[in-house]
C-alpha cells in the first residue's frame, strides 16, 4: 500500500456571541482537515492544528513541505514517517506550525492503519476501556453573561449528568504579565480578582460538593499572582488549576505547584515529548494536558502518556477544536491507563456539532463511548465541509 495524495480543507465557523478566556477572544473557530489517500482505496482523515493562527499556514506546510516526503511511502510505517517529517524539518520545526502539520498527518495515517486492520484505533493501540469520562468545558466570559448566567450554565451541566466542569478565570487588568493586552479585544469582560473568586464560588455552589471543578487561567499570571489567587481559591476545592503561568516559565510553574494544595494541570501550549519531559521531570505539573493536533498526533502523545505514567502522573488531553479532534482524543484516552478525563467543549461551535455523520454516544452520566468503527470510526459530513469551507 502506498500514499497517493494528501489534501487539506480549511474550515471556519463564526460564533454569534464570542467567548473569552483570560487570553483569548474566540469569535472565529477554525479547523484544518487532512485527507490522505492510498492506492488500496483507503483514505485517512484527521484534523491538523492551527492553534489560533490561520489554517492556511499549516496547510502550506502540509502541502508544500511534508506531502512531497510522503507520496509513494507505505502509510503503515507510521513511526518512520513521523521521524522523517520531524527530522527533515528540525532546523525550522520541532514546535509550532510544523508540529501541528505533523500531528494531523500522523492521526490520518493511524486512521488508515485502523481501517486496514478493521479495528477501532483504541483497540489497535491495546484498549484499556471502551468508554471515557468527559467534562464540560465552558464557563467562559461572554458579553451578557453575568453571575446568574454563569450559575445557570453550571446547573445545566449538572442536569445533563456531567461529573466535572471547567471554567475560565483571570481576565482582569493586573495579572503580573501583559499577555492579555496583546490579544484581540482585551477591554471586554474584564473583572476583578474578587469578582473571579465570586464566579468560582457560584459555580462550586451550583455543582455541589461531589462534582469536580477546574479553573483555567490560560498562562496570563506571574508565579506570585498565581500563588496568591490559588490560595484564595483553595476553599472551593478545585480539582486542578490549569496553565497558571507562561508555558515557557517551567521554574515558575514548579514554584506554583510547590506552593499550592491544588493540582497544577498543563500545558496544552507545550508540544512534543521533549517539551513534556521538562514539565514532568522538573515538577512543573501534576496533570499533563497534551493536545493531539498540536503535540505530534497519536505517535508522540502516546509517548508523552508513557512518560507521565513512569512518573505516576495522570493525563487529561486538551481538546478544544473540531469533532475530529474530540474523537481522536477519545481513542487516545481509552487506550491510555493514566488518562482521567477528556475535555468536551460546550461553547457554540458548528465544527463540533455538525462535522460528523455519526452522533456522539454520550450516556447522560458523564461517560462517552468510543466509536467502534475501523480507524477513528467516523465519517465527514460533506455538506458541512462545503458550508464552512474557506473559499
Amino acid at each position: 500500500m502506498k500514499i497517493t495524495d494528501i489534501r487539506t480543507i480549511q474550515l471556519s465557523y463564526r460564533a454569534a456571541n464570542p467567548s473569552m478566556s483570560a487570553a483569548s477572544f474566540n469569535a472565529t473557530r477554525n479547523a484544518l482537515i487532512v485527507e490522505i489517500e492510498t492506492d488500496a482505496g483507503l483514505t485517512g482523515i484527521a484534523e491538523a492544528g492551527s492553534a489560533g493562527g490561520p489554517p492556511a499556514s499549516t496547510a502550506a506546510v502540509i502541502e508544500h513541505e511534508l506531502k512531497p516526503l510522503l507520496i509513494g511511502q507505505d502509510p503503515l510505517k507510521i513511526e518512520y514517517l513521523w521521524q522523517l517529517m520531524f527530522g527533515r524539518s528540525r532546523q525550522h520545526g520541532r514546535r509550532g506550525i510544523v508540529m501541528h502539520a505533523i500531528s494531523g498527518i500522523d492521526i490520518a495515517l493511524w486512521d488508515i492503519a485502523g481501517k486496514a486492520a478493521g479495528m477501532p484505533l483504541y483497540r489497535l493501540f491495546g484498549a484499556f476501556t471502551d468508554q471515557v469520562e468527559v467534562y464540560a468545558s465552558g464557563g467562559f466570559y461572554q458579553r451578557g453573561k453575568d453571575l446568574d448566567g454563569l450559575t445557570r450554565e453550571a446547573e445545566s451541566y449538572v442536569e445533563r449528568g456531567f461529573r466535572a466542569m471547567k471554567m475560565k478565570i483571570g481576565r482582569y487588568d493586573f495579572t503580573g504579565t501583559n499577555f492579555r493586552r496583546l490579544l484581540n479585544q482585551p477591554e471586554l469582560c474584564v473583572v476583578t480578582p474578587e469578582e473571579d473568586i465570586a464566579r468560582v464560588a457560584a459555580v462550586r455552589k451550583a455543582l455541589g460538593p461531589n462534582r469536580r471543578l477546574m479553573a483555567d487561567a490560560n498562562c496570563v499570571w506571574s508565579p506570585a499572582t498565581a500563588i496568591k489567587m490559588g490560595k484564595a481559591l483553595e476553599p472551593y476545592d478545585l480539582f486542578w488549576l490549569e496553565e497558571p503561568v507562561a508555558t515557557d516559565d517551567v521554574d515558575g510553574s514548579a514554584e506554583v505547584a510547590r506552593a499550592l494544595a491544588i493540582s497544577i494541570a498543563g500545558y496544552e501550549t507545550e508540544v512534543g515529548l521533549f517539551g513534556y519531559r521538562e514539565l514532568i521531570t522538573r515538577g512543573a505539573i501534576d496533570i499533563a494536558q497534551p493536545d493531539l493536533v498540536w503535540s505530534g498526533g497519536f505517535t508522540e502523545c502516546r509517548k508523552i502518556a508513557a512518560l507521565a505514567q513512569a512518573h505516576n502522573m495522570t493525563l487529561s488531553p486538551h481538546c478544544f477544536s473540531s469533532a475530529l479532534l474530540f474523537v481522536a482524543a477519545l481513542h487516545f484516552a481509552a487506550s491510555s491507563p493514566n488518562v482521567v478525563m477528556v475535555e468536551w467543549d460546550q461553547t457554540e461551535h458548528g465544527l463540533r456539532t455538525e462535522l460528523l455523520n455519526e452522533p456522539f454516544d454520550y450516556d447522560g452520566a458523564g461517560m462517552m463511548r468510543v466509536p467502534e468503527g475501523p480507524g477513528l470510526g467516523v465519517t465527514l459530513n460533506r455538506d458541512t465541509l462545503e458550508k464552512y469551507r474557506v473559499r
